[in-house]
Formats: C-alpha cells, sequence, structure tokens
C-alpha cells in the first residue's frame, strides 16, 4: 500500500498504565502523602505525544476491564489516539507504577505489573488488516521480555512491513522487568546481561529505526563501549541509529559508525532545568517520529526530539507533559527562555491552553449554581430547604431532555452545597459542568471555602470548570480593586496547578458608569496581571460597539480563550433573545449560561407544591429550549450569510 494511502502514521505496541505520580518533591517514595493520575507506558506516551505533534497514532495494549482500564481508553480518546487496539482484558487489572521524584538523580519507582493486562497480548490480539493501515509500528524492549508479547511485537512488526511500512524500535530497557533487579529498584537503567541482549537482537534486523539511550545501546549491542555496541547493531541492521544522550541531545548515525559519537548527525540541544527525567525518552521519540515519519532531515528530526524531551524534563508527569505542535513551534522560535522552563508564562500557558479537552463551537447551559436565591426562595415559599438539591436533579433531567444525545454542545452550572447530589449524577454524561468558588453576592470577593483555595480544589472532580462570579469595575476604588485581584490571581493559580479550566464571570457593580470600552478594559486589566481565564461569562450588553472591544481585548491578550458566555441576570425571555441577536455576529460568544430566567418561577411552583416533578422538568426544558433554539437560530442565519 502506497505510504500516502495509509490511513494512520503510526501503531505503537506494549505497555499501558496508569503513572501515580508523587505530589511532594524532594524526598522519599515512602514519605509522600498524595498522588497525581496520569496516563503512563512508554509507547503509551510516545502515542499520545505524537498525536499532540499532528501525527496519526493508534496503540496496540491490553488494559483490565475495571476503572483504571476506563481511563486510559478514555483518555487516549481525548488525545486523539485511534483505539481500535485497546482490548479490555476481564481476566487482569490494568498496570500500575508508582513514581517519585527525589532529585535531579533519583527518581524511585515501583512496577505493579504481575499478571497485569499489556503483558498477556497475544499474537491473535493483532488485527493484521489494521496494522496494514499504518506507515509504521513502533515496537518496545520491555515487550520483548516475555514469549506472549515477544511473538505479539513481531506480528505487528511483519504485519506493517508486509504492507509497505516502516519499523521504530524503542529499546526501552528496564531490568526489574527482566526480572534482573529486585522490585524495589525499578528506577535502575542498565544490568549487563548477554541473554537480554540475545533476545534483544532477535528485532533487529525487520527495523528501520532503532532509537535508545547510551545504556540502552550498552544492552543491545553487548559492550559497555558505545561505539562498539553500535557497530555491533550496525552488522545486523541498516536501521537509522539514534542515541539519546541527555542534556547533550543525541546523535545519529544513518550509515556506517565512526570513531565517536561526535561525528555522527546532530542537531542543537537545549540546557534546561532537570526537574523529572521519567517520560523525557518517550517525548523525545515523539518528536524524532514526527520528523521521521513526514521524511525531514535528520538534523531535523534530531531537534525535533531534542526540543520535547526538553520540555517533558521540566515538568510534572509523563503523558500530559508532552508538548503539542503549536507549543513545539513557540519552543523552537529565538525568544529566549529561562533555564527553569516551568517559569516560562507564555509556554505554559500555550501548553495549558492546546491540551484542554475538547473543542467548544457552541455552548449552552443551565445555570442553577445559585444559593442565596434559593434560600430567598424558601424564606419567600415557607418551603424545605431540604428539597433543594431534589429541584436541581430536576434541572438536570431538563438539560437532559432538550439535550437527548447531543451532550457535548450542553453544560450544567451547579454548586456544591445544593447541587451535590446533581454533580454526581452529571458525572455520567458529557456535558460541561462548573461550579462556583465564590461566596455569594461578595464585594470584596470571598471564596466560599477555607482560606486556601487550591486545598478546596484538590477536593474537585478534574472535569468541573471552576466559576467566579467577581462584581468587578476597572474604576473601583485602588484597595477594592487590589484586594479582588490578588483573590483573582489566587485564583487563576490555583486552577493552573489543580489542573481546572476556570471560568471568569464579571458584573460590572450597580450605579457605577460604564461605556463600551468598560468591559473591555476590565478584560485587559485582568490579562496584564497574568490571569488568563479559559472562559467568560459576560452581560449580555445590547451594544455591538461593546462586543468589538470585547473580542478585540479577549484576541490580542489571550487567542487561545475558549470564548464568552452570556450570562441572564435575571431578564425577561424577550430581552435575552434580543441580546443574542447582537451577540450572534462575534464569534468570540460561544452561547449562554442562563439561569433565574429559567427557572425561578418553576423553583416558586414547585417549592410552594403548585406543581409536581414532571410538570417542573416539563417547565424548565421548555424554557431552557426556547433559549437554546434562539441561539442557535441568530447563530446559524449569520454563519449563512457569511
Amino acid at each position: 500500500m502506497a505510504q500516502d494511502a495509509k490511513t494512520l502514521d503510526l501503531i505503537a505496541v506494549g505497555r499501558s498504565s496508569v503513572d501515580l505520580y508523587g505530589q511532594q518533591v524532594g524526598g522519599r517514595l515512602e514519605d509522600m502523602g498524595s498522588f497525581a493520575k496520569y496516563l503512563g507506558g512508554s509507547p503509551t506516551n510516545t502515542a499520545a505525544g505524537g498525536a499532540r505533534l499532528g501525527l496519526k497514532t493508534g496503540l496496540l495494549t491490553r488494559v483490565g476491564a475495571d476503572h483504571m482500564g476506563r481511563f486510559i481508553r478514555e483518555q487516549l480518546e481525548r488525545e486523539g489516539v485511534d483505539v481500535a487496539g485497546v482490548l479490555s482484558d476481564p481476566d487482569r487489572l490494568t498496570a500500575l507504577v508508582i513514581l517519585g521524584i527525589r532529585d535531579r538523580v533519583n527518581f524511585p519507582l515501583i512496577f505493579y505489573r504481575e499478571n497485569c493486562a499489556d503483558m498477556a497480548l497475544e499474537p491473535s490480539d493483532v488485527d493484521e488488516a489494521w496494522f496494514a493501515q499504518a506507515g509504521a509500528v513502533l515496537i518496545n524492549g520491555t515487550h520483548l521480555s516475555q514469549p506472549n508479547v515477544y511473538e505479539t511485537s513481531l506480528k505487528a512488526a511483519r504485519a506493517v512491513k508486509a504492507a509497505g511500512g516502516r519499523v521504530a524500535f524503542d529499546i526501552d530497557y528496564r531490568p526489574v522487568l527482566w526480572g534482573l533487579t529486585g522490585k524495589d529498584a525499578g528506577e535502575n537503567r542498565f544490568v549487563e546481561n548477554q541473554q537480554v541482549t540475545a533476545k534483544l537482537q532477535e528485532v533487529v534486523a525487520l527495523c528501520d529505526l532503532i532509537v535508545g539511550t547510551e545504556e540502552e545501546i550498552h544492552i543491545l549491542g553487548g559492550s559497555t563501549d558505545t561505539i562498539a555496541a553500535l557497530r555491533a547493531i550496525r552488522k545486523a541492521s541498516d536501521a537509522l541509529l539514534v542515541c539519546k544522550r541527555g542534556p547533550e541531545g543525541c546523535v545519529a548515525f544513518p550509515g556506517a559508525i565512526p570513531d565517536t559519537l561526535d561525528e555522527g548527525v546532530s542537531a542543537r540541544g537545549f540546557k534546561v532545568e532537570v526537574f523529572n527525567v521519567l517520560g523525557a525518552g518517550d517525548a523525545f521519540m515523539a518528536g524524532f517520529l514526527r520528523g521521521w515519519l513526514r521524511h525531514e532531515s535528520v538534523e531535523t528530526c534530531c531537534e525535533w526530539g531534542n526540543a520535547c524531551g526538553a520540555i517533558v524534563v521540566s515538568r510534572h508527569g509523563c503523558t500530559p507533559a508532552m508538548p503539542t505542535w503549536i507549543e513545539l513551534q513557540a519552543f523552537l522560535s529565538e525568544r529566549e527562555r529561562p533555564f527553569r522552563l516551568r517559569e516560562d508564562a507564555e509556554l505554559e500557558h500555550i501548553h495549558w491552553a492546546t491540551t484542554r479537552e475538547r473543542v467548544y463551537d457552541e455552548l449552552t447551559v443551565l445555570a442553577i449554581d445559585h444559593r442565596s436565591q434559593f434560600e430567598d426562595l424558601i424564606a419567600e415559599t415557607g418551603g424545605d430547604a431540604e428539597r433543594i438539591p431534589d429541584f436541581k436533579r430536576l434541572a438536570l433531567r431538563a438539560v437532559k431532555m432538550v439535550a437527548g444525545r447531543d451532550e457535548t454542545r450542553f453544560g450544567m452550572l451547579l454548586d456544591g452545597r445544593f447541587g451535590f447530589e446533581a454533580l454526581a449524577e452529571a458525572a455520567d454524561h458529557d456535558y460541561w459542568i462548573a461550579r462556583p468558588i465564590e461566596l455569594p453576592k461578595s464585594r470584596p470577593l470571598e471564596f466560599e471555602c477555607s482560606a486556601d483555595v487550591a486545598t478546596e480544589l484538590l477536593e474537585w472532580p478534574l472535569n468541573q470548570v471552576v466559576k467566579c462570579l467577581a462584581f468587578y469595575h476597572p474604576d473601583d476604588e485602588s484597595d477594592l480593586r487590589e484586594r479582588q485581584e490578588r483573590q483573582l490571581l489566587r485564583l487563576a493559580d490555583a486552577c493552573r496547578k489543580t489542573r481546572h479550566e476556570l471560568l471568569l464571570e464579571l458584573i460590572l457593580p450597580r450605579g457605577m458608569s460604564s461605556d463600551s470600552r468598560t468591559v473591555a478594559r476590565a478584560i485587559r486589566r485582568l490579562y496584564a496581571l497574568g490571569i488568563r481565564p479559559d472562559w467568560w461569562k459576560l452581560e449580555p450588553l445590547t451594544d455591538p460597539d461593546a462586543w468589538r472591544e470585547i473580542e478585540i481585548a479577549i484576541a490580542e491578550n489571550d487567542p487561545l480563550c475558549r470564548g464568552v458566555v452570556l450570562l441572564g441576570l435575571s431578564a425577561p425571555e424577550a430581552e435575552l433573545v434580543a441580546s443574542f441577536e447582537v451577540v450572534a455576529p462575534f464569534p468570540i460568544v460561544k452561547g449562554f449560561a442562563v439561569g433565574r430566567t429559567i427557572f425561578y418561577d418553576v423553583a416558586r411552583a414547585w417549592l410552594s407544591n403548585q406543581i409536581d416533578d414532571d410538570a417542573a422538568v416539563t417547565a424548565l426544558a421548555a424554557k431552557f429550549k426556547v433559549l437554546v433554539d434562539a441561539w442557535r437560530r441568530l447563530r446559524g442565519s449569520v454563519e449563512k450569510a457569511a
């Protein structure tokens, strides 16, 4: 099959695990108290990293029929990896790895791989027709350590070769997984062993690209002299050989092996502070493969691999640290970078913004995160406050009624106090979900939690967007303005560190003067402070000039911003629809997040026992649908005219 007819650039074969990374840095693994959960396993990391760089990748592995296996599959789908080869094993658990960052040299890790799912791959798992669709296959040294996975890797390689594709080999030597060290020595990278060398060498004749560290070159070549090891490999294979050299970059050998490593093909390296070496090799492979599979020069392949490795050594985690193509291009630009790369605010923002899950061209949200308003309703109706959570679950039913199977364009704003049960139920759906953090009606801004907002957010699921309402005006008295801005800076920092998106809702305080530039000035001021919300939630202004100013302010300061949703301010339905007509021509506005206009009268009637549950759901759905239909009609007419 011709290369340009392939539907996949690469299929990786082998390890797939959940990495549990210790969040405390600089101590023993024994002393770590909390862990972050990430996608892991060398070929899995590379498949995801390649997808972030624009390659069409797939993965052949097994995962357990368990929560961790579902996490791996869902995460790969979010990364854009073809999961046709991610097979569910009902008899085995998903592999786990527990890792820590002790210092710049030591990274303790424990592999939980006893009878794990990915090591149970069998040759019958190889769909040769699927592999024939790939331009290349990536096999992995760890999966040569057991007979079944060895045969599986070879069958996959031969299937790709037979269809005109190429074979890349990541030596990926972990002595502990060959039974050569104790289980507490997972970080050990080299134990000399001739049996391992002989087994690894059995595959080199099939390979077109072989990549490894110097220690991995040593085990494959059977010598601790790197040049001698490379020459031994060269005798068995015509593959492009690439030796990774850590902070010195890499060196490649397309032909005969010279007398010194420095005589090979190389490219510029990147000196950055090492924070975590784990995953850097997988990132290097993803970057190198992006070039190699797109027929770039060896020098370019080396540079891209070096850059991806340098980016990942500066961060926590493996797969989540992998750069995107946009990010890689920004890194390779000529601007100066700090040695401590994690302090490059622009690069970190690009990484965050280009790895967010899902793209939202439209978002229609039922906002029912209100707390004080429901307390007012209880006081007015004499209702039972314990019924409020039940009403919020009815609101979720109403969203389901309107959304049907089209869940990804719908969302809900729900609080953790009265809306906890609805939040838990919504977790089983694909709705966009946001949750408030502010103390209702507070000005200056206060948070409805402990003083340490990051500690609060650590308890929130990662898919919950943090919503914060600030009554803010750029001309506020300086002490008030600065106090609010300090709170917003704390929150923005906490959201990034806890991996939550931020929705910043701005409402101009009543009684303060404003014009068509006021909201845009507020937005610009917050951007100047370094606050970059993923979303803005803004008032339904009826002045087109104001929206032009807002759109320009966001585009100039954060072109990667997800966009704006309109709030309702309890406006009558007709007024909201009129505001939709004003904003429909502005692409930065993605939809609305409206609450009281939809739910207030229905909640009053339900709390007063004037209507039952079904009637409340029907009424909520009808009101919500009016706004959804109006938004789509008006936005659609603008797009059609364009």
